[in-house]
């Protein structure tokens, strides 16, 4: 069973970090992953900077163009997770976008997951039909979960269509803008929430953006299995460095 599965039946709510790989720094990736494991983070999205991330906002656009200047890059991210497997055991899930796999070969992108153990990939700008159609048979091959995003404004029958080709979690983005963290939920995102837990998906869902603080991490989880952060913890490693994990960890879970 894929280490994703395993944890999403952990009877706890889960909190998964999003973080930019060579980001403060090009060696910063392994220290970031260890120290997120060692102060209670349940699953890590990697993500692999790109020059057009469309759906992040600016904190991530920043630290996308950092990495990118940094000498981030496919090869250098494959190179830095070569041993990660021997000392960290929680979900890798690498979070990028198409352009940059497809260059690199779609098989040989997955084939490498695999090598490295990466469990999963989320792609926001691969549409669901296009990697049914396409690339499908190539992420079961490799063992790798697929990750789909779902909206506010995502139709139930489109849920639905994604929750039947799913395998791991459904990632349930608050609100329709970009990534960036927000100070609470109001009505109308508590009502979506409400609305996607009552349809009793086969996958659990994860929440994300719009997430920073203790607070609004117990308002998502109430309505799904997890949440995760992302605009906020890399704010938090560009101004503390990655050795104060614990310190914004602990703001989060207590």
């Amino acid at each position: 069973m894929n280490r994703i599965n395993q944890k999403l039946q952990e009877d706890k709510k889960l909190l998964s970090i999003y973080f930019t790989a060579g980001y403060p720094n090009i060696n910063d990736t392994v220290t970031t992953i260890q120290n997120l494991e060692k102060n209670g983070v349940d699953m890590i999205e990697i993500g692999l900077p790109f020059s057009d991330p469309l759906a992040d906002g600016p904190t991530i656009q920043a630290s996308s163009t950092a990495a990118l200047k940094n000498g981030m890059t496919t090869k250098v991210l494959f190179n830095q997770l070569k041993d990660i497997r021997k000392t960290v055991n929680i979900p890798l899930i690498i979070m990028g976008y198409f352009n940059p796999m497809f260059q690199y070969g779609m098989e040989a992108f997955c084939k490498k997951c695999q090598e490295i153990g990466i469990d999963g990939l989320i792609i926001p700008d691969l549409p669901v039909d296009v990697y049914h159609e396409e690339y499908q048979a190539i992420f079961e091959k490799y063992g790798l979960t697929n990750v789909f995003l779902i909206t506010p404004q995502t139709s139930d029958e489109r849920i639905r269509y994604i929750d039947s080709i799913s395998n791991g979690f459904i990632y349930m983005v608050s609100s329709a803008s970009t990534t960036g963290a927000q100070s609470g939920f109001g009505d109308e995102q508590t009502n979506y929430f409400k609305r996607i837990a009552k349809m009793n998906l086969n996958n659990p869902q994860v929440i994300g953006f719009g997430i920073s603080n203790n607070e609004t991490f117990t308002q998502a989880t109430q309505y799904a299995k997890g949440a995760i952060i992302g605009s906020a913890f890399v704010k938090h490693v560009t101004h503390e460095g990655v050795n104060t994990i614990d310190k914004f960890t602990n703001g989060i879970l207590n």
